[in-house]
């Protein structure tokens, strides 16, 4: 997940002038007294991070707190995913999703349940591990999802399946477990609810975006190719890393020229790799970017336009038919989340009720990828779903950022540190008084 590039107040749809919250107090109470339970939880999880598919330890931890709440649990689904059900008599099913994963990313936060975890990544390269992207904020609220609406059964009719997800760092990890039958063993459910911390948005407010609310990724890969020679007689070759160079500044307008300018998209060169000496040219030049958008129809176009662009920049330098770039990407990408609109305006205007409109609001869509609009995808006629973000940024150190102060650590760096009793006070707060809202039948 990427850093969000948000900005504060009534841009993101929080009222200046608060409206006290109605209600909910009782959840938040409850949490409130269960915060020193869940924080040695959640420290326990941060020291111990496990990169994607190795989450047995995580998915354990989960699994032995939701069989304690009374769920029924299976373990090992899409490969260290777990399921957890309670059949609750008549009544919508909601899915609850929380992310286990970590990152390849060694620790510098000072914290002093710092993880001092190694391990090898999907490169094959070791380093230390790190929940860099708040899973463990996430998995410590699902634990305490769980246990308030396992305790307040009388409360609502329905059922509920909580799923702990491996692999959202892949973007690979909820099809794994929809593969492995989640729909067909389980219940399938009519809502999918889960929230993301921010990196960007003061610890504790929480927010989510009408529509998309996150985006298509795709890693494409071009291998431009040319002929090598001497640098002192260029004229006797065709320099790749020249047309590479023309490849990349082309690119730019796909996004400036080609795609509707109220349809956001991003086509980034993040990494450009050619020769090996000051006076060789070289035979050829590697491209990687990451090709970011919404719907798949201009994702298709992105992906045509990229082609078109190499082809047509080589054909220009004389490049012959047999050696025109080679542009390659994974069908496996991270798909687009939506969050159903009409209920997500609902789900957040009841939040605001109960919670409080200094406290929730409104977000812009980002451009970063998720996997958790696949359980959506599996079923978009019938299931609605909604993903929040709930803010992990220090009052003080957000509020010296918005006055030009320290830049924030972004998600994924070696230095985020959420203000986690925050995080997972109000994700847990949001998962429950939604499910609640859901399934209640009072």
């Amino acid at each position: 997940m990427l850093r969000l590039a948000l900005a504060a107040g009534t841009a993101l749809g929080f009222t200046s002038s608060p409206v006290a919250a109605q209600g909910g107090n009782e959840v938040a109470q409850a949490i409130s007294a269960d915060m020193p339970a869940l924080m040695e939880i959640y420290r326990d999880l941060h020291a111990h991070p496990e990169l994607s598919m190795q989450e047995t330890r995580s998915a354990g931890i989960m699994a032995e707190a939701a069989r304690e709440a009374g769920f029924e649990v299976t373990e090992g689904v899409g490969g260290t995913g777990i399921v957890a059900v309670m059949r609750n008599g008549e009544g919508p099913t909601v899915l609850i999703r929380a992310d286990m994963d970590g990152l390849p990313v060694t620790e510098q936060t000072g914290l002093p349940f710092a993880s001092k975890m190694k391990g090898v990544s999907t490169a094959g390269v070791e380093s230390g591990i790190m929940h860099a992207c708040g899973h463990d904020t996430h998995m410590t609220a699902w634990i305490e999802t769980a246990r308030l609406l396992s305790a307040r059964r009388e409360a609502w009719s329905g059922t509920l399946v909580m799923v702990g997800q491996p692999a959202e760092e892949m973007g690979t990890g909820a099809r794994a477990m929809l593969a492995d039958g989640l729909y067909s063993r389980f219940p399938k459910p009519d809502y999918a609810l889960a929230f993301h911390d921010s990196a960007a948005m003061e610890a504790g407010k929480v927010g989510a975006a009408v529509g998309w609310a996150l985006a298509n990724v795709d890693s494409v890969d071009i291998l431009v190719k040319g002929r090598g020679g001497h640098g002192a007689y260029p004229h006797t070759t065709i320099d790749p890393i020249v047309l590479a160079s023309s490849i990349v500044m082309k690119l730019q307008t796909l996004a400036s020229r080609e795609i509707d300018p109220k349809d956001s998209v991003v086509v980034t060169v993040g990494s450009f790799h050619a020769g090996t000496k000051h006076n060789v040219i070289s035979s050829s030049a590697k491209l990687e970017l990451t090709v970011r958008s919404y719907s798949d129809e201009t994702r298709a176009k992105l992906l045509e336009g990229i082609q078109r662009i190499a082809r047509g920049e080589a054909l220009a330098a004389g490049v012959p038919e047999e050696d025109l770039p080679e542009v390659s990407w994974k069908e496996l990408y991270t798909r687009a989340t939506w969050n159903s609109p009409e209920f997500t305006e609902e789900t957040l205007g009841r939040l605001q009720a109960k919670m409080g409109t200094d406290k929730v609001g409104e977000l812009p869509s980002v451009m970063g990828g998720e996997d958790f609009g696949e359980y959506r995808r599996a079923d978009e006629e019938n299931i609605k779903s909604i993903i929040f973000w709930v803010g992990g940024v220090p009052e003080a150190a957000y509020k010296a950022a918005q006055d030009g102060g320290p830049p924030l650590p972004s998600l994924h760096s070696a230095f985020w540190a959420p203000e986690a009793d925050k995080v997972i006070g109000s994700g847990a707060e949001t998962l429950t008084l939604t499910a609640l809202d859901i399934l209640g039948t009072k």
